[in-house]
C-alpha cells in the first residue's frame, strides 16, 4: 500500500511538472509570436474591473482600519483629559457632581461611537474583501487553462498538418518492406503504421477536447460572477459611508450636548470665582474703612441719635423692617451716578433693598436690581427700582 501511494504521488509530480513545462514552452511560443492565442476582449475587460475594484476596496479597508485606530486614540486621550479635570476640580467648586457625571457619559458616548463603527462598517467592509482572493485564485487557474488549451490546440493541429507528411515519407520505405515480407504479412505492416497515427491523433483530439471543456466551464462561472461582483460595489459604498456618517452625526450631536454642559459648568464657576473674589474685596474695604474711621464718644449721643424732631429719612437704616420680596439688603459704600433710566443715583451710605429680577436672564454680570430704603420709608412701595453696580455696595 505505501509502495502504491509513494508511485501515485510521484505520478502526479511528474504529471505537474510536464504542465509547467507544456506551459512555459506555450507562453514562450506566443511571445514570440510562432503560435496564436486565444483572446476574449469582454472578459478581459472584466478581470481588469475586477483587479480596480479589488485595490480600491483594499485602500478602503486599510483606510478604514486607521481610522477606527485613530477613533481609539481620541477616546482615550479625551478619557485622560476628563480623568485630569476631574482630578483637579475641587470638591467645593460649582458642579463637581455634574463633573464627575459628565466624565462618565463622555466615556460612554465614545465606547459607543466605535464599537457601532466596527459592527455596522469594519465587519462588513471585510466581509465584503473576503470574496476576492478566492476568485482571483480561480481567474489565475483561467489563465492556466486557458494556456492548456491552446497548448492542446496547438498540438492537435500540428499533428493534422504533419499526418499527411508522415504518410508521403513512410509510403516508400514500407512498400519496400513489404515487398521482402512473407505473403501472410503483405499489408500488415502499413496497417500497424496507420494505425499508431490514428491513435496518435485521436490522443490529441481528446485532450484537446478535455482542455476545452474545463476552460470553458470555469470561464463560464467567472463570466457571471464578475459583472455582477463589478456592480455591487455602488451599493456597499452607499451603505458603508451613510452608515459612518450616520454614526458620526449622532456621536457629534451627543458631544455636543455634553461639551455645551461643561461650558456651562465652567460658566458658573468663573461665576463663582468672580463672586468669591468681590465678597473679598468688599470685605477687605470695609475693614480699611473701619480702621481709618475715629470711632464717636459713648458720651456724644448726637453722633448716633437723629434729632427728636427729624421726619424725613436720608439714606435709610440697616435696622429697618424688610417689606416682602425683598432679598436682602446692600449699603452705598461710594457714590454712583447713573447713566441711563433704568439705573439707580447712589450716595455712600445710601440703603438699598435688593430685588429678584422678574427674568434672570435679563440680569447682567456684577449688577443687582434694587429700591432706595429711603423711598420705600416714605411711599411703601417698590416701583421705584432700578439697577446698581454690586461694586459699589456691600451686603449687610
Amino acid at each position: 500500500m505505501a509502495e502504491t501511494g509513494k508511485g501515485v504521488n510521484a505520478g502526479k509530480l511528474a504529471s505537474n511538472v510536464q504542465k509547467r513545462i507544456t506551459r512555459a514552452q506555450e507562453k514562450m511560443m506566443q511571445k514570440l509570436g510562432k503560435a496564436d492565442e486565444t483572446k476574449d476582449t469582454a472578459f478581459e475587460e472584466s478581470v481588469a474591473n475586477f483587479n480596480k475594484q479589488m485595490t480600491e476596496g483594499t485602500k478602503l479597508q486599510r483606510d478604514l482600519r486607521a481610522y477606527l485606530a485613530a477613533v481609539k486614540t481620541m477616546h482615550e486621550s479625551s478619557k485622560r483629559l476628563q480623568d485630569c479635570l476631574a482630578d483637579m476640580y475641587e470638591p467645593d467648586w460649582f458642579g463637581k457632581e455634574e463633573m464627575d457625571a459628565l466624565a462618565e457619559d463622555t466615556d460612554v458616548i465614545w465606547d459607543d461611537f466605535y464599537q457601532k463603527l466596527v459592527d455596522s462598517a469594519l465587519i462588513s467592509m471585510d466581509t465584503y474583501m473576503a470574496q476576492f482572493p478566492e476568485i482571483k485564485a480561480r481567474i489565475a487557474k483561467r489563465e492556466r487553462k486557458l494556456v492548456d488549451f491552446d497548448s492542446a490546440r496547438h498540438h492537435f493541429a500540428s499533428i493534422q498538418k504533419s499526418k499527411k507528411k508522415d504518410e508521403a515519407k513512410i509510403a516508400k520505405p514500407l512498400a519496400l518492406m513489404e515487398k521482402a515480407a512473407p505473403g501472410w504479412a503483405q499489408g500488415i505492416i502499413t496497417a500497424h503504421q496507420i494505425a499508431q497515427t490514428n491513435l496518435s491523433r485521436s490522443q490529441a483530439e481528446e485532450e484537446l477536447g478535455k482542455a476545452q471543456k474545463v476552460f470553458e466551464e470555469i470561464s463560464y462561472d467567472l463570466q457571471e460572477e464578475l459583472p455582477t461582483l463589478w456592480n455591487s460595489r455602488v451599493g456597499f459604498y452607499v451603505t458603508t459611508f451613510q452608515n459612518v456618517a450616520g454614526l458620526e452625526e449622532k456621536f457629534h450631536r451627543e458631544m455636543g450636548k455634553l461639551n455645551q454642559n461643561l461650558f456651562d459648568i465652567m460658566t458658573k464657576l468663573e461665576e463663582q470665582r468672580q463672586a468669591n473674589e468681590a465678597a473679598a474685596n468688599h470685605n477687605a474695604t470695609a475693614a480699611s474703612e473701619s480702621d481709618t474711621t475715629t470711632p464717636a464718644s459713648k458720651t456724644d449721643t448726637s453722633a448716633t441719635t437723629p434729632p427728636n424732631d427729624a421726619t424725613t429719612v436720608t439714606n435709610g437704616s440697616s435696622d429697618a423692617e424688610v417689606p416682602s420680596g425683598v432679598a436682602y439688603k446692600v449699603k452705598a459704600m461710594h457714590d454712583y451716578a447713573a447713566t441711563d433710566s433704568d439705573e439707580l443715583d447712589l450716595k455712600a451710605g445710601d440703603i438699598v433693598l435688593v430685588l429678584p429680577f422678574d427674568n434672570p436672564d435679563e440680569q447682567d454680570e456684577g449688577w443687582l436690581l434694587g429700591v432706595k430704603e429711603s423711598h420705600w420709608l416714605v411711599n411703601k412701595d417698590l416701583t421705584a427700582k432700578g439697577v446698581f453696580p454690586e461694586n459699589f455696595t456691600q451686603r449687610l
